[in-house]
């Protein structure tokens, strides 16, 4: 069996044609927030709960959340690009500006997400450039009803019901 070339800037267009929500992956690193923005976010088993997502295997912020052992999936509504923006940064200064508080799994819940999905790591498995992180839901919560943020060819927005 001979293996098919795929070039990356290609596999990124056509799927970048598909668009993905937003979710913000948050934990606690050593007392302080440690977070990434992720399109990759799923839904995987109801029994056990579980979700996944897909961190690159360069993130600098990824090992943070891993060693916590615990996070939280916040899904980012259609308004919230500033906070996207801002956890996207790179150092120090992810969280500035960012509103958030503290669950009772001490894990960072940030302020008028449309949900939130607290977690127990429970497997990382290798999937070629990316980890594919597995986490058994603690707790979840719908904290408004409104448009989630949307990715799709490269930009944020929302979703519009055609008629």
């Amino acid at each position: 069996m001979s293996e098919t070339t795929i070039d990356p800037a290609d596999f990124r267009k056509v799927l970048g044609s598909y668009p993905t929500g937003v979710c913000v992956i948050t934990a606690l690193d050593e007392g302080k927030p440690a977070g990434m923005v992720v399109g990759t976010f799923t839904s995987v088993s109801l029994d056990p709960p579980l979700v996944g997502f897909f961190p690159d295997k360069s993130s600098s912020s990824w090992p943070l959340i891993e060693k916590a052992g615990h996070f939280c999936v916040n899904v980012m509504g259609s308004d919230q690009q500033d906070v996207c923006r801002s956890v996207s940064a790179k150092g120090e200064a992810k969280f500035v500006g960012v509103e958030y508080a503290l669950s009772d799994h001490n894990l960072p819940i940030i302020a008028n997400s449309i949900a939130s999905i607290e977690c127990e790591l429970y497997s990382v498995t290798e999937a070629g450039d990316h980890w594919f992180v597995l986490g058994r839901v603690l707790r979840m919560e719908t904290v408004r009803e409104d448009d989630p943020m949307l990715f799709h060819l490269g930009r944020y927005g929302g979703f519009a019901e055609r008629m």
